[in-house]
């Protein structure tokens, strides 16, 4: 059994628009009508150079027909090139026009941007033929376009989602680890302070022992609810660090604003009042932590930033817990609660 031919893909209903660039009024009327025939909802026209490129920046075709040989000092070649320079990124079909037949004609054409060239005079058939072709690729070419969009956006959903703590809804830490580095280099490209902070919640393993992982889990729910109430700004971030440790990364956070910033966050958990049975501080759950300000310059790494974080959620624990430290303002937030 012969094999059946392939059918033919059923005609485009979008508007298709094609710009003719032909000084002659009697051929470019004529290529004008032909093409309307074939199927072109659009034929704008032109005489010369000038209006080819106006009509070109301002309607963007879907196809040009352009005429090698124009009126004045610029020929089809040069408003191919500048067609080109117009549209950086974006591709429309242009096809030559031209009584002229050497190959080097030709090759000139396909160097100066164009796509296909056909010699004066042109049958209808042939043109039909090229629009049907070009109205192809132009399908073609948008549904590639909306299915990269597609696979964009779904790449970041993935993204998204890999980057995201099960439990607590907070970004986990391989997400933590790529935004730190992309705020250091935003930090260092704006001249402005950035801040880290790791949070600690106290004694958590009594937390746990005491009353049940699944008491601490919902704990760590509740913490999360917190930490994101107080990350107001666009671009501040809280993230599960790991375990019960928390970190938050603050742009355009000073030295004295970050303490301010780990006070009030202290406070709000604090006055959430979670229960602690088993703290040696008290009757509710509370917070350390350690916090590094700077402005970034080309030493400045994320690894940096969080072992300076670390030392200082270290000395907020050797001095008594229930408390932020920072090395920059060699104070605690209990000290700037005192002055």
């Amino acid at each position: 059994m012969s094999a059946q031919p392939m059918p033919e893909p059923a005609a485009s209903h979008q508007p298709f628009c094609v710009l003719v660039v032909e000084d002659d009024g009697a051929l470019r009327a004529t290529l004008a009508a032909e093409l309307q025939q074939a199927g072109a909802t659009e034929v704008l026209q032109a005489a010369h150079a000038p209006a080819a490129l106006q009509l070109f920046r301002q309607h963007r075709p879907d196809l040009v027909l352009l005429d090698i040989c124009l009126p004045g000092s610029e020929d089809g070649y040069w408003v191919a090139q500048r067609m080109r320079e117009a549209e950086p990124g974006d591709w429309t079909p242009i096809i030559f026009l031209s009584g002229l037949t050497g190959d080097l004609d030709v090759w000139r054409g396909i160097e100066a941007g164009g796509d296909d060239y056909l010699v004066k005079p042109v049958k209808p058939i042939v043109l039909a033929a090229k629009l049907r072709a070009m109205r192809r690729l132009r399908d073609m070419r948008r549904r590639l376009v909306e299915l990269t969009d597609e696979l964009h956006q779904a790449n970041q959903r993935l993204n998204e989602m890999v980057e995201v703590d099960a439990l607590t809804g907070l970004v986990n830490r391989r997400g933590f680890d790529r935004i730190l580095h992309s705020e250091i280099l935003a930090a260092r490209r704006e001249g402005a302070p950035l801040t880290l902070m790791l949070c600690d919640l106290d004694h958590f393993k009594r937390y746990n022992d005491t009353l049940g992982h699944v008491r601490g889990d919902e704990c760590l729910k509740i913490v999360a609810r917190v930490l994101r109430e107080v990350c107001v700004r666009p671009r501040d971030v809280a993230a599960r660090y790991g375990g019960e440790e928390f970190a938050l990364i603050l742009p355009h956070t000073p030295r004295s604003g970050a303490m301010t910033f780990a006070r009030a966050l202290g406070g709000l958990l604090k006055a959430r009042g979670i229960a602690h049975p088993d703290s040696p501080l008290g009757q509710v759950l509370t917070f350390s932590g350690g916090i590094t300000t700077c402005v970034p310059d080309a030493s400045t790494s994320a690894e940096g930033m969080l072992m300076r974080a670390d030392e200082a959620l270290y000395a907020a624990k050797a001095q008594g817990r229930n408390r932020f430290f920072s090395f920059e303002m060699q104070m605690d937030t209990i000290e700037q609660r005192q002055r």
